[in-house]
């Protein structure tokens, strides 16, 4: 029987490719015959005309193949492509953050995992006063930092992990993802330069891939590229 943990996919900031890694691992660890929750607490950005409202949400409910409702997977969704908390001051509405935690807990008490998805950085606003690391904080899981490999990368990815330090917010490790093993000298130190500053392992290095939406692919790649045992025991 295995015995596995819940994570929080976060990042150190938008577009890092934390949708895509969450739904590869979701997809991975459903091969491996573990119950996989999927849950994407907030989603801001253009409504898809058919199906769930976020493209996120689609990706990650194609990939663990549950049959948890929209509302539970996403119970918040803003039509604005901005942070929550912008969002939530054009649209005039407030954030429920106790309806969204008391779906959180029945995903976590009907899955044997459940993977949540942030959106945006840790630090990004969900109201005035509460960030996304206050989420990670009220739901009390491990993180999985997704990272890039670019120049800038030490600068934000050790910026996140001070923040996660301030919070009380336990790492897991750091997943770099778009790693391009013919850039420049600072994409390619960067795993071992994060590794040595930081002292937490990496998780796994993925390359670059140019359709990142295609599930079966990049499923493909996170298993090769991710020790899946690192989740499991």
């Amino acid at each position: 029987m295995f015995t596995v943990k819940s994570y929080f996919v976060t990042g150190t900031d938008t577009g890092v490719g934390k949708t895509a890694i969450t739904a590869a691992l979701a997809a991975s660890l459903r091969r491996r015959g573990i119950d996989v929750g999927v849950m994407k607490p907030i989603a801001s950005g253009v409504p898809q005309k058919t199906g769930f409202k976020s493209s996120d949400v689609t990706l990650l409910h194609e990939a663990a193949k549950v049959n948890d409702a929209e509302e539970m997977i996403n119970p918040v969704f803003l039509p604005v492509p901005a942070s929550p908390y912008d969002a939530t001051k054009v649209l005039n509405l407030n954030i429920d953050m106790k309806m969204v935690l008391e779906k959180f807990h029945h995903l976590l008490n009907v899955h044997q995992m459940l993977l949540v998805e942030g959106i945006g950085g840790i630090m990004t606003p969900i109201t005035r006063s509460f960030f996304v690391a206050d989420m990670i904080k009220e739901m009390k899981l491990e993180t999985i930092i997704v990272t890039r490999s670019t120049l800038g990368t030490l600068n934000h990815t050790m910026m996140t992990l001070g923040m996660c330090k301030e919070y009380g917010i336990a790492v897991k490790g750091m997943i770099i993802n778009y790693f391009d093993e013919k850039g420049s000298l600072a994409e390619r130190n960067a795993p071992s330069t994060l590794h040595e500053i930081t002292g937490l392992p990496i998780l796994g290095i993925i390359p670059f891939v140019k359709d990142y939406q295609k599930l079966d692919a990049m499923t493909s790649i996170v298993e090769k590229n991710i020790d899946l045992n690192l989740f499991i025991s």
